[in-house]
């Protein structure tokens, strides 16, 4: 979440003449994250979320994550979901961005999770993976392999002004993963971006998950290891292997997680961490000083990444396949 798009009272208006959601009485930006341009909208009725898709999303991906988002929403997952206009439309236009209006979801997510939560987040990851093996569409990974690959050559260039050597570090990390990518291994709809700002918490307990826009067909383990990534790590990046045995038992419980995903997780877990400092170096670099949004550090994913690379024993993540 982020705002690069500003929104006028013109426009907002003429936004939600299409919808029956009430009068405006408050309407703000939310400056989390790098993606889209996200508002908070208070109306008489009730408070919604306005998203405004900027260019990392592909406009032609929009109709498969609202439709996945309404095809959870219906097996019971706690999302966020789009209204439908007066025309039974959840994608409209809106300052000249596609967008969508969104229910509110109760609950906050937590700065400095827990073994607990992680526990909570392994028990929804399990139920999200199952709910999206009915929908029937896919949606290639824009960051396989393959895709970091590409993505990488817009920023080659620049990387080491981030830290030297670390295009040495990335291209011979592109190419580790490339000849000891996995193959066979459980697949489905994986959320790909499930960080403690898309989870929220009310009492204790997952209210509900948010931000669709990296969904994607993929290993199952692969989501698992973005988590780890996101979760099991300390504010000193030393890496909590109870958080992260919480995290996979709980799981697996309602999943179970095979030996050969298991087998995968430190290649797929490395994968994992360059695809974020791939992501975040590129925001680090481009984004656009006058936009509302916060930057994230890269440098976070080289260490995390390096922690991956010492992984010799599949074990050492705290969980051991039945």
């Amino acid at each position: 979440m982020a705002v690069y798009t500003n929104v006028s009272d013109e426009q907002l208006n003429a936004f939600l003449s299409n919808y029956e959601v009430g009068t405006p009485t408050a309407f703000k930006g939310i400056a989390e994250g790098v993606e889209n341009t996200n508002f908070l909208l208070v109306t008489d009725q009730g408070r919604y979320i306005l998203t405004l898709y900027e260019k990392r999303v592909n406009e032609h991906d929009l109709p498969f994550f609202l439709e996945l988002i309404d095809h959870l929403a219906k097996g019971g997952i706690s999302c966020p979901t789009p209204l439908h206009d007066k025309e039974g439309r959840s994608l409209q236009t809106c300052a000249g961005r596609p967008a969508a209006l969104f229910t509110f979801l109760d609950g906050m997510s937590v700065r400095r999770p827990t073994a607990h939560h992680c526990g909570e987040l392994g028990k929804a990851m399990a139920e999200f993976h199952l709910s999206g093996s009915t929908f029937q569409q896919q949606r290639q990974n824009s960051f396989s392999v393959k895709g970091m690959q590409q993505f990488y050559k817009d920023i080659e260039g620049d990387v080491n002004s981030i830290e030297p050597d670390l295009r040495q570090l990335i291209e011979e990390e592109l190419n580790y993963i490339e000849t000891h990518w996995p193959e066979g291994l459980p697949a489905g709809i994986i959320h790909a971006d499930l960080f403690p700002d898309n989870v929220f918490f009310l009492n204790n307990e997952i209210s509900g998950l948010i931000d669709f826009y990296f969904a994607c067909s993929d290993f199952f383990i692969f989501d698992l290891a973005i988590t780890l990534n996101a979760w099991c790590f300390e504010p000193d990046l030393s890496f909590n292997v109870t958080k992260a045995s919480r995290l996979l038992e709980a799981y697996s419980r309602s999943r179970p997680i095979d030996k050969a995903e298991i087998t995968a997780l430190p290649v797929v877990s490395r994968a994992a961490a360059l695809r974020f400092l791939l992501t975040r170096t590129h925001d680090w670099l481009v984004i656009n000083e006058g936009a509302l949004v916060a930057k994230k550090d890269p440098k976070e994913y080289i260490r995390k990444l390096k922690f991956h690379q010492s992984i010799t024993n599949p074990g050492s993540y705290g969980f051991t396949a039945r």
